[in-house]
């Protein structure tokens, strides 16, 4: 699927199941919490903190995938309804990056 398709896809479905777009704020809340649940996951799959009750690898990764999931459905919400057409802004992203930061990482002793 591709980000176009994918943003048709969300907004046939907010049409038809969500009755309509929670507005602009609300979802920006929204995707406060979704990557805060990600962040909480995070720090136990890969950080020093401890999951309160004991879970499987299988499991906190499942759990991380879907926050994931989460994030990127509201992400793709706000893009929507701001007529931001992530295709051409993740392309304009990785032209400034590319331009940017084309000696930067290769010189940096930290990442080799």
């Amino acid at each position: 699927m591709t980000i176009e398709e994918a943003q048709a896809l969300i907004d046939k479905w907010i049409q038809s199941v969500g009755v309509r777009y929670f507005n602009e704020l609300t979802n920006l809340g929204i995707l406060m919490e979704e990557v805060g649940e990600v962040a909480r996951l995070m720090t136990r799959i890969y950080g020093e903190q401890s999951f309160k009750k004991e879970l499987t690898a299988s499991e906190a990764s499942s759990n991380l995938k879907e926050e994931l999931g989460d994030v990127l459905f509201v992400l793709i919400c706000i893009a929507n309804q701001t007529g931001t057409d992530l295709t051409s802004v993740l392309q304009s992203i990785i032209d400034k990056r590319t331009k940017r930061d084309k000696d930067r990482h290769k010189n940096n002793p930290k990442l080799s």
